[in-house]
Order: structure tokens, then C-alpha cells, then sequence
């Protein structure tokens, strides 16, 4: 077995920390409501999306509608629904120049403002990535739930909106 030159290390190591940009951008997009960012990170045509109960898809474009009606949905002028993904222990394995598998834990944790409701859950992704038109993109997504909790808000929780989201 050969030992991979400096210049080869070097270019999977920025291989590696596109991935892992790309999966932040994704993230963020989630968090900040941005359709148009989070459609972006996923291949033209044809990803593979599977979000268990939530549903599978092999295209993008179908779940960046339903994330644009749910997570944009306002009720007197405030988001419904509020997200916060925080990815970590990143898993990224290239298979070839252009292609990549990824594993990352996730703690998700969600407010829903009509049920009055907090959700916090832990799931791991499962990801395949490749590079389209010269940027990684994700070509196949899917979250597999570990545990799932959900709490009522009480009355006195006060939910303030407005940091950095159009309300």
C-alpha cells in the first residue's frame, strides 16, 4: 500500500471541509428558513430523500415545497414552527474524486408556537455527496431517529422571534 502524497492529503482534507460546509450551509438554511439555500445544497435532479415518518422523496424539489409551506407558515405575523439542527461527529469517507459518503449526528430541537409544544430528538444522517457542476452537493439524505422527545410549553415560556428571521 502506497502512502498518498502531501498534495493528495491536501486535497482530501479541503474535499472533506466542502462536505462539511455543505452540511452547515444545509443546516443553517433549515434554521433560518432559507428555501431557496436549503433546495441549493442538493443535486439538480434526482436526490434521494428519506426523512422517515416525514416522508421519502427522489427529488428535492418536492421537500423544499413542503418546507416552504411549513416552515414559512405564519400565525399573527410570528413563524409557527421554529428549528434548531446542530450537527457534529462528522463521518466523511471519500469513495473517488467526485463522490463521498457522510455520517453526522444531529440534536434537533423544535418549537411548535400553535401546539405549544418543544420536540428535542437525536438522529444520525446518513449522506452521499458528489460534485455537480464543480460544488459538493448532496445527492442522498437520509435521517434515521435515535429518540424523540416531546414537552409542553408552559404559559410562562415567552418565545421571542426577530433574532435574524423576517418577522
Amino acid at each position: 500500500m502506497s502512502i498518498p502524497s502531501i498534495e493528495q492529503r491536501v486535497s482530501d482534507l479541503e474535499k472533506i471541509e466542502a462536505i462539511k460546509s455543505l452540511k452547515h450551509r444545509y443546516l443553517r438554511a433549515c434554521d433560518s428558513k432559507d428555501v431557496d439555500t436549503f433546495r441549493a445544497c442538493f443535486i439538480e435532479r434526482g436526490a434521494i430523500m428519506d426523512y422517515g415518518r416525514l416522508g421519502k422523496h427522489e427529488d428535492a424539489d418536492p421537500v423544499a415545497e413542503i418546507f416552504r409551506k411549513v416552515a414559512l407558515r405564519k400565525e399573527s405575523g410570528s413563524y409557527v414552527v421554529l428549528d434548531m439542527h446542530h450537527a457534529f461527529h462528522p463521518e466523511i469517507k471519500l469513495t473517488d474524486d467526485d463522490h463521498a459518503e457522510g455520517k453526522w449526528t444531529l440534536a434537533f430541537r423544535q418549537l411548535d408556537m400553535t401546539a405549544r409544544t418543544e420536540t428535542v430528538s437525536s438522529m444520525e444522517y446518513e449522506d452521499k455527496y458528489v460534485v455537480e457542476a464543480g460544488e459538493w452537493k448532496i445527492s442522498y439524505c437520509r435521517a434515521v431517529p435515535l429518540w424523540s422527545m416531546t414537552r409542553p410549553l408552559g404559559e410562562s415560556v415567552e418565545v421571542v422571534q426577530g433574532w435574524g428571521l423576517d418577522t
